[in-house]
């Protein structure tokens, strides 16, 4: 009699489309917008045929054509960092036609150049206004981004190799039931931040002082030495998952992009990750990260808001 297989040799595996927004195909496995290119080159490589078709060697009309082909079939079918190539091009061309140095100002109020800026020719058009995505943060942690609001959503990660093939159905199957429950855009950021092990190490070393008991006060310190050695010779990273949950709306688009945080948390903490809504500063604290994301920087405690007075410790 052949034994029953264990879990561990049928893992469970489930297909989960990767991008939702794909946008439908109308022929030949091509988009509306691939079509479009194509038949906007095939339009001109036509006048271009007909115009000087009579008049040009066969071979050269085809030296002509050629290239034209070619640019139509990689800017329809071509991608660059997740993006269509024509999306890409027109990225790369608004970047290259605007400003390099912006500096944030109240609207309608006029922009005196910075120190730091160059001086350019006229000065009025030196530095534009700095124009943010998001405007103002609540205390709660709701983000004004302009036509939608957003909440942020920090959690772990779940090592679902180690599970058995059950469990990892189990896994799958609640996170799949969050992602059919989605009402609107949620984005879902992974980053690796260096971490800062130095400042670490100085509270280690400095509580060292602290113990009474000779042996670990040894101890300490040597840990002290170790994480110090660590930062120095390696580049140790942490990693962290943050979701950003949305609400369109006029009324009530805070409590119902706060009630949808909510419930991402609940549900991705079933999967056994370790979940927080976070409030505004805490949430600020993350935008100041993510504005220079090559910096270390501590962001389990919160920031004050923009538009909070911050004041010293009262007499």
């Amino acid at each position: 009699m052949n034994p029953k297989k264990n879990s561990y040799d049928e893992p469970y595996r489930a297909r989960i489309p990767a991008d939702v927004d794909t946008p439908d195909k109308i022929v030949y496995g091509l988009t509306a917008r691939q079509l479009a290119i194509l038949a906007v080159a095939g339009v001109i490589g036509y006048g271009i045929f007909r115009a000087v078709g009579d008049l040009l060697p066969q071979p050269v009309l085809i030296a002509i054509l050629t290239p034209l082909a070619g640019a139509a079939i990689v800017l329809a079918l071509g991608r660059r960092d997740g993006l269509s190539m024509d999306a890409w091009l027109l990225a790369a061309v608004r970047h290259t036609r605007g400003p390099k140095r912006l500096a944030p100002a109240a609207a309608g109020r006029p922009l005196p150049t910075p120190a730091w800026a160059p001086a350019v020719e006229p000065p009025a058009a030196a530095v534009p206004v700095l124009r943010l995505p998001a405007t103002a943060i609540s205390d709660t942690g709701v983000i004004d981004a302009g036509p939608h609001a957003a909440a942020l959503v920090a959690c772990t990660t779940v090592n679902i190799g180690l599970r058995t093939g059950d469990e990892q159905a189990g896994l799958i199957g609640s996170y799949g039931r969050w992602l059919n429950s989605l009402s609107g855009p949620v984005q879902i950021v992974v980053s690796a931040q260096r971490a800062d092990l130095s400042s670490h190490a100085h509270r280690i070393a400095e509580s060292a002082d602290t113990i009474a008991n000779p042996a670990l006060a040894d101890a300490a310190r040597d840990y002290a030495d170790f994480l110090h050695d660590l930062a120095a010779q390696r580049n140790p990273l942490w990693r962290t998952v943050t979701v950003a949950v949305t609400a369109t709306g006029d009324k009530g688009r805070d409590t119902e992009v706060l009630r949808r945080a909510e419930h991402t948390a609940s549900a991705l903490s079933a999967l056994g990750a370790q979940t927080a809504v976070l409030d505004g500063g805490q949430a600020a604290a993350v935008l100041t990260c993510a504005t220079d994301p090559y910096t270390p920087a501590d962001v389990s405690w919160p920031r004050a808001l923009p538009d909070e007075a911050v004041t010293g410790p009262g007499d």
